[in-house]
């Protein structure tokens, strides 16, 4: 019985303490945490992420433990993706967690995943994150459907089920028509 491990973790849907994403100079330019008893304040966040980045920013792995949390991790050109968990938590479904943000913004970017793409977009990018993960609780991990639900280009939705951005964006466009006539 002694070789068996046992865990004394309750299991919980909350399996995501943070996502970000940073630039090639450790800088933030987008960030979600849903623990505040990991990182109670915007500083520590910021402190953890310029930890983080420095011990990433030149290793060629994927995972890294740190500062008690299991990281995920995947860079592109100028920007660096990250998912943290608990050190209890699997990394397969951290990953999978990963993939979905990185393969989603690639598809919101068509394929343009940089620095200035990102900014350009952030609006879109911040909504990817919210439809991914809630709270800490994965609500979806697969791009395709997280990129259909965050398009704001979709002019077809009926008003009733459009959200705030894209109001505001179907307005911008009219106004803008309505400058040109």
């Amino acid at each position: 019985m002694d070789s068996l491990m046992v865990s004394n973790h309750e299991p919980t849907l909350y399996t995501i303490k943070g996502m970000c994403i940073l630039d090639n100079d450790g800088n933030r330019i987008l960030a979600k945490y849903y623990d505040k008893n990991v990182f109670p304040t915007v500083k520590e966040q910021k402190a953890y992420e310029k930890n983080l980045f420095n011990k990433t920013h030149r290793a060629n792995a994927e995972i890294i433990m740190l500062d008690g949390l299991t990281c995920v991790y995947k860079s592109n050109v100028d920007l660096f993706f990250y998912v943290m968990g608990s050190t209890h938590e699997n990394e397969l479904i951290l990953l999978s967690v990963l993939n979905c943000l990185f393969d989603t913004v690639t598809m919101i970017l068509k394929k343009n995943v940089e620095k200035r793409a990102v900014l350009e977009n952030l609006d879109v990018v911040m909504l990817a994150f919210d439809e991914i993960c809630d709270g800490g609780i994965i609500l979806d991990a697969d791009p395709s459907s997280v990129v259909k639900r965050v398009d704001l280009r979709n002019d077809d939705i009926p008003i009733g089920e459009q959200t705030v951005a894209q109001v505001l964006q179907s307005a911008r466009e009219q106004l803008k028509w309505s400058l040109l006539k």
